[in-house]
């Protein structure tokens, strides 16, 4: 159960960060356009991409030297230390939404949430690599725990940010909601930091 909601809270951290693919399915919620096609996509995207990640780390990891083993934890810190920065820097920006509406078929906003999935290299660097490489020392069992966890924040994330955003969108836009937010992704990002170099030093 540890394994599912270190999945579920580091998965949490990832997906929490502003970026196109949450911008856009927010925008299909205040647009109310096929809002369930465009969370489904993502989030089974989500998982795919999770588990592709820890399988081929998971497979990949027996081919491995220490001093291999060794490069992937000093890049996945420099690749926290890099994603923290950008938080900070961040830190007092404030989101703005397209509001405006346009009619536009299923086919062509599946089409365009799938860009804005697998185009994006941010989602390739948060799932396959970063959680990949994060849960490699893992059992087998513990890494299928982990990826679930992982998994569900995306499916509960995409939805809720999908169906309530109409609602949510005058404080998803307030700096004061995106700088407590960007306080735990930081505060946790930072504790993972911890973990790694203990593995590092160990």
């Amino acid at each position: 159960m540890e394994y599912l909601l270190l999945g579920f809270f580091t998965g949490l951290s990832l997906i929490l960060a502003i970026g196109a693919q949450n911008i856009f399915v927010i925008e299909q919620g205040l647009k109310k356009q096929h809002i369930f096609l465009v969370c489904l996509v993502c989030s089974i995207s989500d998982l795919i991409l999770i588990f592709l990640g820890i399988f081929l780390f998971h497979y990949f990891i027996q081919f491995f030297s220490p001093k291999i083993e060794l490069i992937f934890n000093i890049l996945l810190v420099i690749f926290l230390i890099h994603f923290i920065y950008l938080k900070i820097k961040f830190f007092n920006s404030k989101v703005n939404f397209n509001n405006e509406v346009q009619n536009i078929s299923k086919f062509k906003i599946f089409l365009k949430t799938l860009g804005f999935t697998y185009l994006n290299p941010h989602v390739y660097s948060d799932t396959v690599f970063f959680l990949g490489n994060f849960s490699k020392n893992f059992i087998f069992f513990q890494k299928i725990l982990f990826g679930l966890g992982a998994s569900i924040t995306s499916f509960i994330f995409f939805f809720i940010i999908g169906y309530l955003s109409k609602y949510l969108s005058q404080y998803a836009q307030s700096i004061k909601v995106w700088k407590i937010i960007n306080i735990f992704i930081i505060s946790f990002m930072s504790l993972l930091i911890v973990y790694v170099m203990m593995e590092i030093i160990n």
